[in-house]
């Protein structure tokens, strides 16, 4: 699997029930599924990627992640998965609230626009910052909401959400003590779970 799907499945339990938001090709669900023997659906908008994951076996629903997940009873999955994602909707707020309201425990990954690399890049050339992480210019991107950390973070202690863990990793998804000590300064991803509503931790990344 990808690197960080390979992370994100030792934080979900053998047997547990799944909501994968933008999916993809359906590799997360299909390795759980035949590892972990763990049960759920796969979001997407994507009909090539729908194709490969019905190919998988996977359960898939073709619906746009801004629209809602109305179609979920709350507390319905045991785990909400959103990789890569969060920065690239319309409405993360209302997105992330519905994953909370639909599953005990939250999955999110998303890049770091406060990594250091950035901010150099904005401080010295005076345009958005562009890499082999981030190819995108300021006019073609598909991330449309630039967020860090601590944005983050803040968020859900508005949403009344309890950040259970985190890490911050390079674009090769390894940590360091560098990423430990300061991760919105030089965590290039964020791999975060989350819960609630209920007493968040008021600690934010720095």
């Amino acid at each position: 699997m990808r690197a960080d799907l390979e992370i994100i499945q030792e934080w979900i339990p053998a047997g547990s029930r799944v909501l994968d938001l933008g999916c993809g090709d359906g590799e997360l669900l299909a390795w759980l599924h035949a590892n972990k023997q763990v049960s759920g659906y796969g979001l997407e908008i994507d009909g090539d990627k729908i194709a490969t994951c019905i190919e998988r076996g996977v359960n898939v629903i073709e619906q746009d992640l801004d629209e809602g997940l109305g179609n979920f009873a709350s507390n319905s999955f045991d785990v909400v998965v959103m990789t890569q994602s969060l920065q690239a909707l319309r409405y993360p707020d209302k997105v992330l609230a519905e994953m909370l309201r639909v599953g005990r425990t939250c999955i999110i990954t998303f890049p770091n626009f406060g990594h250091w690399h950035c901010r150099w890049y904005l401080t010295t050339k005076g345009r958005m910052p562009v890499s082999e992480f981030l190819p995108y210019t300021w006019y073609n991107t598909p991330n449309i909401h630039f967020c860090t950390f601590a944005d983050f973070e803040r968020l859900c202690l508005q949403l009344g959400a309890r950040v259970e863990e985190r890490l911050a990793v390079d674009h090769e998804h390894r940590h360091s003590l560098g990423s430990k000590l300061w991760p919105n300064l030089m965590g290039e991803i964020g791999i975060y779970r989350v819960s609630g509503p209920g007493l968040a931790d008021h600690r934010v990344a720095v």
